[in-house]
């Protein structure tokens, strides 16, 4: 008896369906069976590609397989309706980041997912990095003490890459919810919860549209006030040069009353540098440190993180436990997003309450 869980994917115009593939492959639990794409052309290619039963509806899809898992690559304003189409059927969910072009979406999502008991997921894949994992140790070791202010940095590509990736939504604010803090600042607004372990309290944002064609901004700043008293410093964008290596630029780092970590992440590199200082006993006699990790190379998106994070997830599937990347913690970041744009749109620094579900 096939045992599999069974998989369809709902939607195709999204920059990262293909690169899902190997993992799904190469992971036992999981057999993909069918996909959904209005895109004749889109769903065509990819069909001859990755042989499975295609619909040009998601809605059909529903109707005609049985499915375990949906794998949403929906443009943002449309992943609640089909997430809680799913969850009334008992499919459990991973839905592509930021899940939804709104809070309010995400949190139909958030109920239907709980009154089902489906499972309900994002791929917040920083999370699964060694280099990740060895600051959140360091941080509750106490090496940095009181941390006081962070940073963290994401550009990434220019807007044509949506065009050229059939992802043209992206840059439509009605569909996708906004630019890059939505589609990028939520990978490091989720980051710094998890590694912090706090909740942001206040944010200031500002957002800069240099692009005359689209109604989104381009590049996205804020200041996240959480409610220990750490501020984090954001700068995401897709304002970078085409020459910069691997057409990212990007950046991670906390300080302490007694010291500091910084890191450069690669994009689906496997050399990482963590650099560590600390005035701590542990860091007698050698307070300045760069450790060295080397992942092991994997095809798929995000290599090691996007076949741990998959991995883990048909375990916590299997065992009927709650996912490591909640739906509250989706909720969080996206209600820490809106909250930027609000503040950037009034002036005005904006307070967020402390969420009674984490």
């Amino acid at each position: 008896m096939d045992n599999t869980l069974a998989v369809g994917i709902f939607g195709l115009c999204h920059l990262h369906p293909r690169s899902y593939m190997p993992h799904l492959q190469a992971i036992e639990d999981y057999r993909v069976v069918a996909v959904a794409e209005a895109n004749e052309g889109v769903r065509a290619g990819f069909i001859a590609d990755f042989p499975m039963r295609g619909y040009a509806d998601w809605r059909e899809m529903l109707e005609q397989e049985r499915l375990d898992v949906a794998l949403l690559f929906l443009p943002h304003v449309d992943c609640p309706d089909a997430a809680v189409a799913c969850a009334e059927r008992g499919i459990h969910l991973i839905v592509e980041k930021p899940m939804a072009a709104s809070a309010a979406g995400l949190q139909r999502m958030v109920i239907a997912a709980e009154a089902s008991r489906v499972l309900l997921t994002t791929p917040y894949l920083w999370r699964y990095h060694p280099v990740a994992r060895a600051m959140k140790g360091f941080i509750a070791d106490g090496v940095l003490g009181c941390i006081v202010g962070c940073e963290g940095r994401c550009a990434a590509g220019r807007l044509d890459r949506y065009i050229q990736g059939h992802s043209a939504w992206m840059l439509n604010k009605a569909q996708s919810g906004g630019g890059p803090m939505y589609n990028l600042g939520v990978h490091w607004i989720d980051l710094y919860r998890w590694l912090l372990d706090d909740e942001v309290v206040e944010v200031i944002g500002k957002n800069v549209q240099v692009n005359a064609q689209y109604d989104i901004e381009d590049n996205s700043f804020a200041l996240l006030t959480f409610s220990r008293g750490s501020v984090v410093a954001l700068d995401i964008s897709y304002t970078v040069p085409d020459a910069y290596p691997y057409g990212r630029d990007l950046a991670l780092s906390l300080r302490g009353t007694s010291g500091v970590l910084a890191w450069n992440p690669s994009f689906e590199g496997v050399r990482e540098k963590l650099f560590v200082c600390s005035d701590t006993g542990d860091f007698a006699g050698s307070p300045r440190r760069s450790i060295d990790f080397e992942l092991e190379a994997l095809p798929g998106y995000c290599g090691t993180l996007g076949r741990a994070f998959l991995h883990d997830v048909a375990q916590r599937i299997r065992h009927t436990d709650a996912p490591a990347i909640t739906g509250y913690d989706g909720l969080r970041a996206l209600e820490i997003v809106e909250a930027i744009y609000q503040s950037a749109t009034s002036g005005k620094a904006v307070q967020l309450a402390t969420p009674a579900n984490t």
